[in-house]
């Protein structure tokens, strides 16, 4: 049909195992009854003619941070084929952690946080329980959380990473989130769609390449203004003018009692629609609108 909006919702290859994208079949369904020609498609699929369609929205590419240098190359011919969301620069920018410094720089609360790149030497803190992970990482993937001073494992955990060409991140371990949990706030289409709220994801002595359920306990949350205020505050920061259609940012109470960003996830976030039904058109409406 004339003006019908072919969309292409890029997922992941799930090679023959239960695919993880729970929401995925609700939102093609929910596009294909608003008019829109949309399909699921894998973002490393070689026959797929990125060029017929007029949006690759990108939502659960969820293997993409262990194969960043693949996937930023589809990001480039994905985008100069058709309109990408969210477009390239915002996916090379998100793709690296060190953008909490930036974020911090922008005056941007966020956890604080150290890098240690392949070579440098590696200095942890002795005096607090601390975290360990991938500046590219996803899902709690190589991450792990250890007490005060316990050196040699997070050192193996480091060394083996650094071999794997990743670099490290260390920050302090917030025990709010033991008795607060983390909050996701959800944006869609330039507005808060809804937010939700989950429980500790690393639990002491989980070893760092052990699978861990990414998002425990999680259930609908209201934002309070001060989580509000932050959470805008950092997607204004976001560098460029790039035209977010989507962004999640994840908050966790500091030292201070304040929230405090403990990550932006602009390239593939979960939406939780299952747990948030009534926000289902509302994404449907801004996904057609991008498509044009």
């Amino acid at each position: 049909m004339a003006g019908t909006p072919h969309i292409a919702v890029v997922t992941y290859d799930p090679r023959g195992e239960e695919h993880k994208d729970r929401d995925l079949p609700v939102l093609v369904r929910a596009l294909r009854e608003a008019g829109a020609d949309a399909v699921a498609v894998a973002w490393d699929d070689p026959d797929v003619d990125w060029a017929g369609f007029d949006l690759a929205l990108i939502r659960s590419t969820w293997d993409y941070s262990w194969r960043a240098e693949e996937f930023t190359a589809w990001a480039e011919r994905c985008g100069e084929a058709t309109r990408l969301a969210n477009p390239l620069g915002v996916v090379t920018w998100n793709a690296d952690k060190r953008y909490l410094g930036q974020l911090a720089e922008a005056g941007v609360p966020v956890v604080p946080t150290r890098y240690f790149a392949p070579g440098d030497p590696l200095d942890l803190p002795a005096d607090r329980e601390f975290v360990v992970k991938p500046a590219s990482g996803a899902g709690a993937r190589y991450a792990a959380r250890y007490p005060a001073g316990e050196r040699d494992a997070a050192v193996r955990q480091a060394e083996r990473m650094h071999r794997e060409g990743f670099t490290v991140m260390v920050q302090p371990y917030l025990s709010s989130i033991d008795t607060h949990g983390e909050r996701a706030l959800q944006f869609f289409g330039g507005r808060l769609l809804h937010a939700g709220v989950k429980g500790a994801v690393l639990a002491p002595g989980t070893p760092y390449d052990a699978d861990k359920v990414a998002h425990p306990d999680l259930r609908p949350w209201e934002p309070t203004a001060a989580e509000l205020a932050v959470a805008e505050k950092a997607l204004g920061a976001v560098p460029g003018d790039a035209e977010l259609l989507y962004a999640r940012v994840d908050l966790v109470t500091g030292p201070d009692g304040e929230p405090c960003v403990m990550e932006l996830e602009l390239i593939e976030p979960n939406l939780f629609l299952h747990l948030h039904p009534d926000s289902v058109p509302k994404v449907v409406e801004a996904v057609l609108a991008a498509a044009g």
